[in-house]
């Protein structure tokens, strides 16, 4: 009798068990992503492929003519500059998410980036980096379920993104952190 007993106490507690399992919220399968896994249009209208990239450091930045952090354009340029033949590269991506400061087209864009900053670094087409309308690669750079790291969430414009070599994302900076951080150099410097 007492043997029956040991048996159904394992069994009850092994159909409640399972009945925790039944209710339980399944899981989402989500397959993350890289940067490679992404296609955009750049300023000149062209498809840009992130798979071009691979074996590059990248750090992806939400720009804004507009803003007091503008002038970042110019550590940008100088940090694009100083790394672009030690596989680092710099994309921007224009955005009027913040106060709609980033009301130009692409070509008004482009020419205010190059004639006052002389910027030579991959510049995208305007997108949206916040909302129902936001970019799908700026959903992979604010989602940990897309990029299997952490959330980034972007507070304001000049906000950064690292990416490895293998595009996979690595880390982001607030719109504060200017281009040339001592924590970004050693990172694209590899210490």
């Amino acid at each position: 009798m007492y043997f029956v007993q040991i048996i159904k106490t394992k069994y009850m507690r092994l159909l409640a068990l399972l009945g925790l399992f039944a209710f339980a919220k399944p899981a989402i399968s989500q397959t993350i992503k890289t940067l490679y896994d992404f296609t955009v249009t750049d300023i000149n209208g062209n498809v840009f492929d992130f798979s071009q990239l691979k074996g590059k450091k990248v750090m992806i930045v939400n720009v804004a003519s507009k803003c007091g952090f503008t002038p970042q354009y110019k550590e940008l340029q100088e940090l694009y500059l100083k790394y672009k033949d030690r596989n680092f590269v710099i994309v921007a991506f224009p955005a009027n998410n913040f106060l709609s400061q980033e009301p130009g087209t692409d070509s008004t864009i482009k020419s205010f980036c190059t004639l006052n900053y002389g910027v030579t670094f991959p510049m995208m087409s305007k997108v949206s980096v916040k909302g129902n309308d936001t970019a799908p690669i700026y959903k992979w750079l604010q989602n940990k379920s897309e990029n299997g790291v952490d959330n980034g969430t972007i507070y304001w414009n000049f906000f950064k993104f690292l990416i490895d070599e293998n595009g996979k994302w690595v880390k982001s900076f607030g719109s504060t952190t200017k281009p040339m951080n001592i924590e970004i150099i050693n990172w694209i410097e590899g210490k």
